[in-house]
């Protein structure tokens, strides 16, 4: 695996020191903690709470973040390549460690002030609490403009009604960014974001999805009735927080990006351990020209999605704008690792489909990166106005 840092001589592909202890470390984790327990946790639906609390103690909750907030002070480079790691064993978890480090902690990082970094990020850093972060609703996805929760200002807090639905750590969270809008009648210049914790009087969890895969990942939906938010929970002004969410999103997808190479590489690795062994007509499959074929494409694709994740991260490390960055290595990523993973059961054949193979899952797993932190639709949107700017 490669990736690009400055050197004297310009750009390298080669992983520092500090990405291949990051790496292994990472490694190391996927294959001890969570490896043995995947498809229990798959079939049963259960989060996976002592394995995120080890993730929690190593550092990995809180892997962008300073030190002085309890974060590991990693770069986004290093971020990328932990997720791959992880997201090639188990896409669950890899979501989980994306959605609590690139949404609610990181929103709470980039806009919150002095007061509210060090009361909420200490905690979410450290895996104590976990964080969620409300954005879609049961009528809005796509078009947050349509969003229909409001909080209302009364003195020195806000009345909040409404719902979020798609929350990753919806029903085990702790600590919660969600927007509403504090005019009603307006669109989304009127949205707003608020931290909310668990236990707030009004503030409960709904339905708990049971989804096709992403099963281990916790998504629920969130209900407010008549929540009390103090004024000092909101963060920034009122009407900013359809920008900071754009903005939480555009850091996000460079970790969806990176959870897509994840399973795309797993699928990879997978099909080229069977296709050596399962012997077909008196030979190995990986001897047939069609399978090498596959196999070749795969890795092609892999590769190139890879470094699309570096680069978006080299650039947001830099300071240099990395929206469409983050946008192509998102909808990249996305779409091929949807690709290898199809081509992973059609090279496992009849084994591809039963889940004592682990691409069985990794195909269930990948539909939701198409989807999830903006569609590919979406993406490509977002590449398009740059394009015919």
């Amino acid at each position: 695996m490669s990736t690009i840092t400055d050197t004297p001589e310009g750009i390298s592909f080669e992983l520092s020191e500090n990405q291949r202890m990051v790496r292994d470390v990472a490694r190391d984790f996927a294959q001890n903690e969570i490896k043995p327990h995947v498809m229990k946790y798959d079939e049963s639906q259960e989060f996976p709470k002592a394995i995120f609390q080890k993730l929690g103690e190593i550092g990995f909750l809180g892997s962008v973040f300073p030190e002085q907030y309890g974060g590991a002070d990693m770069s986004t480079l290093d971020f990328v390549v932990l997720m791959e790691e992880i997201s090639k064993v188990d896409p669950s978890v890899g979501l989980g460690v994306g959605a609590h480090n690139g949404l609610c902690t990181s929103h709470i990082f980039l806009f919150g002030n002095e007061e509210q970094k060090q009361k909420y990020l200490p905690d979410l850093c450290s895996g104590k609490k976990l964080g969620g972060w409300g954005l879609t609703e049961p009528g809005s996805g796509s078009d947050a403009g349509g969003m229909q929760s409001v909080a209302e200002r009364n003195g020195d807090h806000y009345i909040l009604n409404g719902s979020k639905t798609f929350c990753t750590h919806g029903s085990v969270g702790d600590t919660y960014v969600v927007m509403a809008k504090t005019e009603k009648n307006k669109g989304k210049e009127s949205i707003s974001a608020f931290i909310l914790e668990k236990g707030m009087d009004g503030f409960s969890v709904g339905k708990k999805e049971d989804k096709l895969g992403m099963r281990a990942s916790d998504t629920a939906t969130l209900i407010f009735e008549n929540v009390k938010v103090p004024v000092e929970n909101r963060l920034g002004e009122e009407g900013e927080g359809y920008k900071q969410a754009l903005k939480v999103l555009d850091g996000g997808r460079i970790g969806i990006a990176a959870l897509s190479v994840g399973i795309a590489q797993g699928a990879l690795e997978h099909s080229l351990k069977y296709a050596q062994e399962r012997q077909q007509f008196g030979k190995p499959l990986s001897e047939f020209q069609a399978i090498q074929f596959k196999l070749a494409d795969m890795h092609t694709e892999v590769e190139a999605a890879r470094l699309l994740a570096f680069e978006a991260a080299y650039r947001k490390d830099k300071g240099l704008d990395y929206k469409v960055a983050a946008a192509k290595a998102k909808y990249f990523a996305s779409e091929i690792a949807t690709r290898a993973t199809n081509e992973a059961i059609q090279i496992h054949g009849g084994y591809g489909f039963i889940k004592e193979y682990p691409v069985e899952k990794l195909y269930r797993d990948v539909k939701l990166m198409t989807i999830g932190e903006g569609t590919s639709e979406v993406q490509k949107m977002v590449i398009a106005r740059e394009l015919l700017k």
